[in-house]
C-alpha cells in the first residue's frame, strides 16, 4: 500500500502507523498514558503559543519521514515556525523538531528500538521517552547528525529545540501529572 492509499484508508480515529508499505495497528492507550499525554500537549501547546514558537500536535496525527518510507504517529509532535510549511491536513511532511513518545508495556521495545533508529535517522531535533510503568524518562539531542542522551539536571530537563523551555522529570512521571496550567506558572509565562 502507498502512503497515499494509507492515508486515503486511515480516519482520524484509526491507530494505525504506516511502515514499509504495511499498516500495523495499535492497540487504545491506558488511562495513565492518557493522563501523561494530555498534561503534555497542554504544557507544551500552552508555552509553544504563548512564546509564538510553532505548533505542538498529538496522536493520531502522522509524521511521514519518506526516505524511511515510514509514517509515525508520535503522542506529542512540535514543529517550529519556520518548519510549518512542511505542515499538511492530516500528516507532517519530514521530522518534527520535537517528538515524545509515551511508552507502555506494548509499545516499549518500539519506542526504545525501531522509533528510536528511525527518529534519529530521519532528522528529528528531539526524542523523550516518558515511561511511566518503569518510573523513567529518557531525552535524546540531536547532535552531529545523531542522538545523544541527555539527563536531567537536578530533576529538571531544558529542551535543546523549545527556547526557554524546561520541565521537571517528576511532572512527567506522577499520577496524575499536575495539572499543565501549574506547571506554565512555574515556568514563568504565565501569571
Amino acid at each position: 500500500m502507498s502512503y497515499e492509499e494509507f492515508l486515503a484508508w486511515c480516519d482520524e480515529d484509526t491507530l494505525a502507523e504506516w511502515v514499509d508499505g504495511e499498516v500495523v495497528m495499535y492497540s487504545p492507550a491506558s488511562r495513565r498514558h492518557q493522563e501523561v499525554q494530555k498534561f503534555l500537549l497542554g504544557f507544551l501547546d500552552g508555552y509553544v503559543r504563548i512564546r509564538e514558537l510553532g505548533v505542538v500536535l498529538g496522536a493520531p496525527f502522522q509524521m511521514y519521514l519518506e526516505p524511511l518510507k515510514r509514517a509515525r504517529e508520535p503522542d506529542v509532535l512540535f514543529i517550529k515556525k519556520e518548519n510549518l510549511g512542511r505542515l499538511h491536513d492530516t500528516y507532517l511532511e519530514g521530522p518534527a523538531d520535537l517528538v515524545v513518545e509515551v511508552t507502555s508495556e506494548e509499545s516499549r521495545l518500539r519506542d526504545y528500538g525501531e522509533k528510536l533508529a528511525e527518529y534519529e535517522l530521519g532528522g528529528v531535533g528531539e526524542y523523550w521517552i516518558v515511561d511511566p510503568e518503569r518510573g523513567e524518562v529518557r531525552f535524546f539531542q540531536r547532535k552531529g547528525g545523531r542522538f545523544i542522551p541527555v539527563f536531567p539536571d537536578e530533576g529538571v530537563y531544558r529542551s535543546a529545540v523549545v527556547p526557554g523551555l524546561w520541565v521537571r522529570v517528576e511532572w512527567l512521571l506522577s499520577d496524575p501529572p499536575p495539572p499543565a496550567l501549574v506547571a506554565l506558572r512555574e515556568l514563568g509565562v504565565i501569571p
